[in-house]
């Protein structure tokens, strides 16, 4: 009787600390072979990783066993110790918010982010313990949609098409993908996967209980295609650096690169984009969710260029941050570089400030 025990003990901790479990379906190494093939080039499965992800297991666990209230209290602890003692991208922050809320005074700057803080730290609080507390028969305790956001979703949702949902690294998205795996809309997130494999793979697994999958941003784009043709669903966060060559275009009152994949994802499959928002109320794990906008491509108001599509989805977004600031992660370098025309009108205005004052004489 006890050696069906000790094998599922084995699994989960297998002689070589190096490796991870071999799930079912997963393909294994070759034989002989002491490593194990990583779903990404910076992921990693060692020893180290192994000890990290033990930790990270134990805080997991202490979560669970305390009441959502108690979790509430240390979250606000943790939040004030992060922005008066030892502020985490203090300056960043305090950059962010200026940029975003130019005539804020210092107190409300301050007030924000201790907000933001407590926020993220309860979002990880309500992740832990979502699978325990929210089901298909109590969903509606935790998340209010209004009648008319619920009829949005389900014509989206039952339409042949692909689908774009979009949101921000705004109120507790992770649960808001959970969700949409209760309403029975399978999704599938393009991100970027985590340093940490065994981490990683305790993610996806929460992930995967709603019915989301996740892809790597590298080397996805023929899965991509492949959901796009079948008329599956893409889930991504719209409010993140999309390099010097993205889309730039005013976000939050200053130019901001973004990825011109989202706007091509629509326009070049005909697939409805959906902006929606989960923001907390007054208690943990209780949310308003919103639908801030649906940009369908067989309608004539749709916009009809990346960068017209683009602008319209970071405007949902704003309007809906600036209602709530304390639920979004000013923690993340959003306004990177500089737009290219401004770059070059700083160049060519520099290069004309070092000629000498007589060198264009001769052809003037």
């Amino acid at each position: 009787m006890a050696i069906p025990f000790l094998r599922k003990i084995r699994a989960l901790f297998p002689l070589k600390l190096g490796q991870p479990p071999i799930k079912p379906g997963q393909p294994q190494n070759k034989p002989g072979s002491t490593t194990t093939v990583p779903a990404a080039e910076h992921q990693s499965y060692r020893v180290q990783d192994r000890v990290a992800y033990w930790c990270f297991r134990l805080i997991v666990a202490f979560v669970q066993s305390l009441p959502l209230e108690r979790s509430q209290r240390i979250a606000s602890l943790i939040a004030s110790f992060l922005t008066h003692v030892a502020p985490i991208r203090g300056k960043l922050v305090r950059e962010n918010l200026h940029r975003a809320f130019p005539a804020w005074q210092p107190e409300q700057s301050v007030a924000t982010q201790q907000q933001m803080w407590e926020h993220l730290v309860l979002m990880l609080c309500e992740v832990a313990v979502a699978p325990r507390k929210i089901h298909r028969e109590n969903w509606y305790d935790h998340y209010h949609i209004s009648v008319e956001d619920r009829r949005t979703m389900m014509q989206i949702a039952l339409d042949r098409r692909p689908k774009v949902l979009v949101s921000g690294h705004f109120g507790n998205f992770e649960l808001a993908g959970y969700v949409t795996g209760l309403f029975g809309i399978g999704t599938t997130t393009i991100a970027r996967p985590l340093d940490n494999g065994f981490v990683h793979d305790y993610i996806n697994r929460f992930r995967s209980l709603g019915g989301q999958y996740l892809l790597p941003k590298s080397g996805s784009a023929a899965d991509v295609e492949l959901i796009l043709q079948k008329g599956g669903a893409l889930s991504l966060l719209a409010d993140q650096y999309g390099g010097p060559k993205g889309c730039w275009v005013e976000f939050l009152g200053h130019p901001a690169s973004c990825h011109k994949a989202l706007a091509l994802f629509t326009l070049s499959s005909g697939a409805p984009m959906m902006v929606c928002s989960n923001v907390r109320k007054n208690e943990p794990l209780v949310f308003e969710t919103k639908v801030l906008g649906v940009a369908d491509p067989q309608s004539e108001e749709c916009p009809d260029s990346v960068a017209d599509l683009t602008r319209w989805y970071n405007a949902c977004l704003e309007s809906e941050i600036r209602e709530f600031p304390g639920q979004y992660w000013w923690v993340h370098h959003r306004w990177k570089g500089v737009p290219p025309t401004k770059k070059r009108a700083a160049e060519s205005s520099l290069s004309e400030s070092t000629l000498p004052a007589n060198s264009c004489a001769g052809s003037c």
